[in-house]
């Protein structure tokens, strides 16, 4: 019993007694205060407190040797973790690995990190580090890997960059350094990847040390302002992988030295005003691996070497350039091609005829060339075409039978053509296009019924050719058809009733064929339907009253058919830009919304059709039509007597002027288009030609100061230039930097721009009569004109225009190298935003372009910043605004 009560009582003290503890070594602690200096929303690092293990190996991204359980790797990868470089972690004698990307880690990166003695990889990118490079980086004798891709580190990479003893990666990606790249950097024996892409470097040379680094595998300096020639010492580089060089600022030829790249895989060089030829010579043929070459956007000319062309390429990119010469046939052997991309050049000749035939060809665009010929047969010969992209050439002939058992096919656009004859059946109902392009070539015949085949189909664009017949009901079927632009054909018959099943159609064009019928009476499932285009068709009946449902709808043309009854009331719910019901049999009232002038030309030719405004509803009693004669010959009487008396009144102050000056009375005549507040007699006096600013086409210009201080702009201009202009419609953008005649016309003037140019572009947009987006773009492009200088289609673009011009340099370059240099750099300021205006202007996308008062009234803004009215100092006439935005000035 008494043994019993002993162990009894042992054991329900050693079940009471507090358990042993561990004790968590010193790395774990180490550890635990590097938790407490970092921001932990997420509580990722929430095993970091946990202090009854002995070692933090098992904790949350840490990781250990097996054999010691020292610390080796730390990886908190994306671990929304934030605050400054946590250097206690270099406490940690055997950390090998430490990555902190796709953090929040911020402030400088501190100089004590040469003490993380053992450290190989060190990832520090997509953070928030800023500061310069610390130059004790270079300290770090085992490090092999940096990565600090994605921060805002700034100014010049460290001399002692150039000390790295084992450095094989580096990546400064995305910051802000804004040195030059330094030629030191090819003393890094050791490395296997440079990458310096995408940094503001200040405009220098690519180091040609660079090409001592013979283990060198990747090379990526896109997008660093680098100027001058490609090195020669860049074909050294034996080992090289991937070589890119892309969107600098480089001239001259490739050096044919890049064609001893052996090992090369791709080579990007676009982007670029390189000249000259590709590399000729043999050395293509040994650069077996290339699978990518793009040297687009560049300045290059001359054929494509033949050995390039049996390189089994992956990828050729060569467009935006200036070849010219034929497609040698040899590019048909290369039996691993499957990537042709040739686009935007001057290649001529045809297509070799076995394109396709031996190589697994994925993807072809020839595009914006000068090919002739057939399409080849063989290009779906391996089964595996997806694009087939040749628009803008002169392709003739018939669509191969082949393609049309080609369901690989995803993208097709043979557009703007000389093709011919009826589509191949099966063509139309590829399982797996979704664009398909016809426009513009001489296809006939019918649109299959196989098209019910195409379901993947989005994109059908088939206007300006010959097919005729009516439209199959099948194209019903087509659930994920968004465009349907099938005008300028000789399409009969009424519209198929299945059309009504289209929910995704949001562009029905079918303009200008001879289709009848009524219109679809239900048309509430074309909720996404933006643009409906029936015009010059013959339709007839009712426009149907679900129109005014469409949400979404803002182009609609039913012009030129022969549909009756009334407007349906339900059009003013919809926002239309474009509305026009024309010549039609429409009768009835106008829906209130409609009826006001800014909408008469979208209801004229509807006899019935009344509003309250001229020109509509001939139906109305005979005595109201007797007023409105009566009306319409008194004024024209008002208006005859108005013009004989203006004349005798310009005779008796011509003859006047006559008998004052003795100038030619054939040479010039005054032309106000405004009311002017000084008179002809001291413009006349001013037309000496020691004020002669600039002469142009139809005249000289001259500069003349007003008894009031200020100063017009006086162009002479000789009859049959004016004549010209008129009859024409649209003057012509001078070639002078200080003159302008204005298109879509009603004055032809000239400005001086050094002291007017705010009040000039704002006197302009008051006086054009601009009613269409086009003519905003047309005005925008005035505007870039008069801020940079130049002619609307300077040479010196090359393919571009203007518009295009003006938004790559903004973006390569900066503003400066767009304003012209003659403006004074005090008005930058008012002249960057008169950019911006003109910018708006020529959006690519007409809503997004202003309407003219907006632009006015934006233009008056600049103007009304900085500028008070004219004062005159030292002879001189400063910058004037007129306050009153009714008064526009005079133009003579």
């Amino acid at each position: 019993m008494v043994f019993f009560f002993y162990f009894f009582s042992f054991l329900v003290l050693f079940l009471l007694s507090p358990a042993p503890t561990l004790s968590l070594n010193q790395e774990g602690l180490y550890l635990q205060r590097v938790k407490l200096t970092l921001s932990d929303p997420d509580s990722a690092l929430a095993s970091w407190e946990n202090d009854r293990d002995d070692t933090p190996c098992l904790w949350f991204g840490v990781k250990c040797d097996p054999r010691t359980q020292s610390v080796t790797s730390i990886d908190l990868s994306s671990a929304n973790i934030g605050g400054p470089f946590p250097s206690f972690l270099c406490r940690l004698q055997n950390l090998t690995f430490l990555s902190l990307y796709n953090n929040s880690i911020s402030s400088t990166l501190p100089g004590d990190l040469p003490t993380c003695q053992n450290l190989e990889h060190l990832d520090l990118s997509q953070n928030l580090l800023t500061g310069t490079l610390p130059r004790t980086l270079a300290d770090l004798p085992n490090l092999k890997y940096l990565d600090l891709t994605g921060n805002n580190f700034s100014g010049d990479i460290p001399e002692s960059f150039g000390r790295f003893q084992k450095l094989e990666v580096i990546s400064l990606v995305y910051n802000l350094l804004d040195g030059t790249i330094p030629p030191f950097l090819g003393n890094i024996s050791s490395l296997r990847m440079l990458n310096l892409s995408y940094n503001p470097f200040f405009p220098g040379r690519i180091p040609p040390e660079l090409g001592n680094l013979t283990n060198l595998e990747i090379l990526w300096l896109t997008e660093c302002n680098l100027v001058g020639e490609i090195p020669d010492s860049l074909g050294r580089l034996g080992k090289l992988v991937d070589l890119d060089l892309a969107v600098n600022n480089l001239v001259g030829t490739i050096p044919s030295s890049l064609t001893e790249l052996t090992s090369i895989v791709q080579i990007e060089l676009y982007n670029n005003s390189l000249t000259g030829g590709l590399p000729t010579g043999s050395g293509w043929s040994n650069m077996t691996k290339l699978r990518l070459l793009d040297a687009s956007m560049n300045d290059l000319s001359g054929p494509i070497p033949e050995d390039l062309t049996r390189l089994p390429l992956e990828s050729l990119n060569l467009y935006e350039n200036r070849f010219d010469g034929n497609l040698p046939a040899s590019i048909a052997d290369s039996p691993a091609l499957y990537e042709l991309r040739l686009f935007r050049n001057r290649l001529t000749g045809q297509l070799p005829r076995d394109l396709g035939k031996n190589s697994p060809l994925k993807w072809l665009d020839v595009s914006n060339n000068q090919f002739i010929g057939e399409i080849p047969a063989s290009l779906c010969e391996k089964g595996e075409l997806e694009e087939l992209l040749i628009i803008y050439n002169s392709f003739t002939g018939q669509i191969p039978e082949s393609l049309g058992r080609c369901q690989s096919l995803t993208r097709v656009r043979l557009g703007y053509n000389l093709l011919s004859g009826e589509v191949p059946p099966l063509f139309w109902g590829l399982p797996r296009v979704y664009l398909l392009e016809l426009i513009g070539n001489s296809f006939s015949g019918q649109i299959s019924k196989t098209i019910a085949g195409a379901a993947n189909l989005s994109l059908l664009i088939i206007s300006k050719n010959n097919f005729t017949g009516s439209l199959p009901e099948e194209i019903g079927f087509l659930k994920t058809l968004f465009t349907f632009a099938g005008s300028e054909n000789k399409f009969s018959g009424s519209l198929p009733e299945s059309l009504k099943n289209l929910g995704e159609l949001g562009t029905l064009e079918l303009q200008n064929n001879d289709l009848s019928g009524e219109l679809p009476s239900s048309v509430r499932s074309w909720k996404k339907l933006n643009e409906l285009n029936l015009a010059n068709n013959e339709f007839y009946g009712t426009i149907p009253e679900d129109i005014g449902s469409l949400s979404v709808l803002n182009y609609l043309d039913l012009s030129n058919n022969r549909l009756s009854g009334k407007i349906p009331v339900g059009l003013q719910n919809l926002k239309l830009n474009q509305l026009n019901v024309s010549n039609n049999r429409l009768t009835g009232e106008l829906p209130p919304l409609f009826a006001k002038n800014m909408y008469l030309s979208s209801f004229l030719g509807n006899p019935g059709l009344c509003g309250d405004f001229e020109g509509l509803c001939n139906g109305r009693d005979d005595e109201k039509n007797r007023g409105y004669v009566w009306l319409l010959r008194s004024i024209f009487v008002l208006a005859a007597v108005v013009f004989v008396f203006g004349l005798v009144w310009f005779y008796l102050k011509y003859r006047k002027f006559k008998n004052a000056r003795a100038i030619d009375k054939s040479k010039w005549t005054l032309m106000s288009f405004h009311k002017l507040g000084f008179s002809e007699y001291e413009i006349l006096d001013g037309l000496d030609e020691d004020n002669v600013i600039g002469s142009g086409a139809s005249g000289k210009v001259y500069k003349v100061v007003l008894t009031n201080g200020e100063a017009v702009a006086v162009k002479k201009l000789w009859g049959g230039v004016v004549k010209k202009e008129y009859e024409n419609g649209c003057g012509d953008v001078e070639k002078g930097q200080h003159e302008l005649s204005i298109c879509n016309l009603y004055f032809v003037s000239t400005i001086s721009i050094d002291y007017f140019f705010v009040k000039t572009v704002t006197e302009y947009a008051y006086t054009l009569r601009v009613n269409e987006k086009s003519d905003i773009y047309s005005f925008g492009v005035v505007i870039l004109e008069l801020v940079t200088g130049r002619l609307p289609n300077d040479p010196e673009f090359g393919e571009k225009d203007l518009v295009k011009w003006v938004c790559t340099t903004l973006d390569q370059k900066g503003v400066d190298h767009v304003i012209d240099s003659k403006f004074d750099s005090c008005f930058k300021e008012e002249i960057c935003k008169v950019l911006n205006i003109g910018l708006l202007c020529t959006s690519p996308l007409p809503i997004n372009r202003p309407a003219m008062r907006r632009v006015v009234k934006m233009l008056q803004e600049v103007g009304a910043e900085n500028h008070p009215k004219t004062v005159k100092k030292d002879g001189k006439l400063s910058p004037y605004y007129y306050e009153d935005p009714s008064d526009h000035g005079s133009v003579v």
